[in-house]
């Protein structure tokens, strides 16, 4: 049964696309874990979380088992006594029902037992792997976007997919089979010496010469499978390869060429088919005549012990039975290993992305909600009331102290490798007093980046010696060629990625301090890849703020100019989003990304070609709405258009990670610099 489940997902996962470390061949997918005690220790551990269930399914296993094995024994009286009946009338016909009656009723625990064990395991087995898919989300949700950069979205879902169901089908079948084959095996092993250890001598030596052949052409068969699976994989890379480029291909007239490439790629995956193939097919007919063999030697000597030697009817017939049952134990001991060692492996991959080092946040500044008082003073709000005003809410910690002097408060620093205290005069509103006291600094939206150093990688720096200032209320621009760094610098103000040297300050705060979800939501972003997620419009625009009101979203969308084709759309607000917002284009999905950052409200903004994907016409209409849409924000607008930025209040040309000019449209045009060069079209844009 275990094995027709299993035969059958395969075959489902087959239309399903390969993943790196996915082969649908069983007797190619035989990995191992590099660390297998931990691996099974830590895989083994989501079931132990229900220690009386699972005690409960091996009772059931070991009883099964036991009883499977004992009730081929208790067929021997029943063969013996019937024997009896053949020449001594019905004396023994009493013990025959008594013997008949005791099989069935093992038969029936053993059913009963098997049947407890399935559905427990299965219980264990859904909830371990449940268990386990949650706790590999919730990493991935705390993982930084470095570690995305270096793995593919592909491999990330296989561990969700290919991964979890080969733990999960481990757990529910393949631990409890194969503890079951080894109690079978070893059990039947001890029925036939128990019965004749002459005859088992010659069962040995036919488990050993099948030992043999499943060494030496299974390993063959593995390496030829090994083959046709590298063929198979460059055939049909030639193919998805010929597909994408099928325009190309008929534009050089390169069809003979492509059809001939196939063709050899081809012949040499059926090379390679045909040989693990005829392999595969031999080995088990091979091994099917030698057990036959093996099992007419048995039956031979069987018969002349129970002439000459005394050996009964029942115990040769019982022996018989063992002898051609023992096979079955040792190929599930070896299918569950093959899969068990597998689903190791895809553990490990799991534990991996488990082990990671989660995004590193040592910020205790956070974000609270304020009222603003008639003197100018602020206060937080406590009862939970959203007012539209926020303020950084600034902590003591051990090396700084708050300090009242009078008409004024003061903050004073002690350096660990300095004497002299520094002292820095409070920018805010102090609340509470000693241990306890903090103050709050008003979000405004003032971003400084001072002398700022980054590379994704240590040997090479993306960004030097960065210096942009942006006061609350202003727009600042970059444009530059494609890799210049332009979208690096907003991926540094939000703490995407941490800088090398240098300084980012968020109204005076070091972002180092601040914690990332409290400065991450103090700033909207619209970025130039959309996405939209399953769900309503009105709820992908909601996503900006999830308790924004109705109201609060078309108000969003009307600001986005999105309102209208909103409004013609089958269900208006209320229309389905599918794929990523495949029913919609690609300018409708741009203008649903823009009220998502409309709806948040946030005094920071990030456009990152923001309306590289609107038209012309789209674009003037949006330009109104983002005028509204930016008042009294800091905007970053990062776009080549540059007819887009020409009101920003400064303009950054950056090359090779430089800002090379900066300053207002007018001033950069009078320079006759790099932009004059670019606005002009005396230099295009890359």
């Amino acid at each position: 049964m275990a094995e027709d489940k299993r035969k059958k997902q395969s075959k489902q996962k087959q239309g399903q696309q390969n993943q790196p470390d996915q082969v649908n061949n069983p007797n190619s997918r035989y990995q191992k874990p590099k660390d297998f005690k931990k691996t099974a220790i830590r895989m083994f551990s989501y079931m132990t979380r229900h220690p009386l269930l699972l005690v409960l399914a091996f009772v059931c296993v070991i009883a099964s088992s036991l009883a499977s094995v004992g009730a081929t024994y208790l067929m021997r009286p029943i063969i013996n006594t019937l024997t009896e009946l053949a020449g001594q009338g019905t004396d023994a016909f009493p013990g025959l029902i008594r013997s008949v009656v005791t099989l069935l009723i093992v038969y029936c625990v053993s059913a009963i037992c098997s049947y407890c064990q399935a559905a427990v395991m299965a219980q264990l087995a859904h909830r371990g792997c449940n268990t386990l898919r949650r706790e590999l989300f919730e990493r991935l949700q705390e993982l930084p976007i470095s570690f995305f950069d270096q793995h593919p979205h592909g491999e990330l879902m296989s561990r969700f997919t290919n991964d979890a169901d080969n733990v999960q089908m481990a757990l529910e079948e393949s631990v409890v089979q194969l503890v079951a084959s080894v109690i079978t095996f070893v059990s039947t092993v001890a029925m036939m010496i128990y019965l004749s250890p002459p005859l088992f001598l010659v069962t040995l030596l036919t488990l050993f010469a099948l030992s043999q052949v499943f060494l030496r052409l299974g390993k063959k068969s593995r390496e030829y499978y090994a083959q046709q699976q590298k063929a198979l994989g460059q055939v049909n890379g030639n193919i998805q390869e010929m597909i994408e480029g099928l325009k190309v291909v008929k534009a050089f007239t390169h069809e003979e060429e492509a059809k001939a490439r196939f063709a050899e790629l081809n012949e040499s995956y059926r090379q390679a088919a045909t040989k693990a193939g005829f392999l595969s097919s031999v080995l088990m007919p091979v091994a099917g005549n030698l057990s036959n063999l093996g099992y007419a030697v048995t039956a031979t000597l069987g018969g002349a012990l129970t002439i000459f030697g005394g050996f009964d009817v029942g115990g040769l017939v019982i022996y018989l039975n063992y002898s051609k049952q023992l096979a079955q134990p040792l190929n599930q001991i070896s299918m569950e290993m093959t899969a068990l060692l597998s689903a190791m492996a895809g553990a490990e991959r799991i534990f991996q992305i488990m082990d990671s080092q989660p995004e590193l946040d040592e910020g205790n500044i956070t974000l609270v909600q304020i009222s603003k008082q008639p003197d100018g003073s602020i206060l937080p709000r406590e009862d939970g009331e959203r007012t539209g005003h926020w303020a950084w809410k600034v902590p003591q910690s051990p090396l700084e102290r708050l300090a009242d002097c009078g008409d004024r408060w003061q903050w004073q620093i002690q350096q660990p490798d300095e004497e002299r205290e520094t002292i820095r005069p409070a920018a805010g509103t102090v609340i509470g007093q000693g241990d306890e006291a903090y103050e709050l600094v008003e979000l405004r939206g003032d971003v400084r980046l001072i002398n700022v150093d980054f590379g994704y990688v240590p040997e090479k720096r993306v960004l030097h010696q960065v210096n942009v200032y942006a006061k609350p209320g202003e727009k600042i621009a970059f444009v530059g060629s494609t890799g210049a760094g332009k979208t690096t610098i907003t991926n540094l103000i939000n703490r995407f990625y941490e800088i090398d040297q240098g300084l980012i300050l968020v109204d005076g705060l070091d972002i180092r301090r601040i914690s990332k979800d409290a400065l991450r939501g103090a700033q909207g972003a619209v970025l130039q890849d959309t996405h939209l997620f399953t769900g309503t419009v009105m709820d992908n625009i909601r996503y900006g703020k999830l308790d924004a009101t109705d109201e609060e979203c078309i108000r969003a969308a009307k600001t986005a100019n999105a309102h209208s084709f909103i409004r013609r759309l089958p269900d208006g607000y209320q229309t389905m989003v599918t794929g990523d917002g495949a029913n919609l284009s690609q300018g409708q999905r741009q203008l649903l990304a823009i009220a998502r950052a409309a709806v948040a409200d946030p005094p920071i903004m990030v456009m990152d070609e923001a309306t590289s994907s609107i038209d012309t016409r789209t674009e003037a209409h949006i330009s109104r709405g983002m005028d509204a849409l930016m008042e009294d924000r800091t905007v970053f607008v990062i776009a080549h258009r540059l007819s887009t930025v020409r009101d920003a209040n400064c303009i950054a040309v950056i090359e090779d990670g430089r800002i090379i000019e900066k300053g207002p449209h007018k001033d950069l045009l009078d320079r006759q610099g790099r932009y004059y060069q670019l606005y002009t079209g005396q230099f295009q844009l890359t």
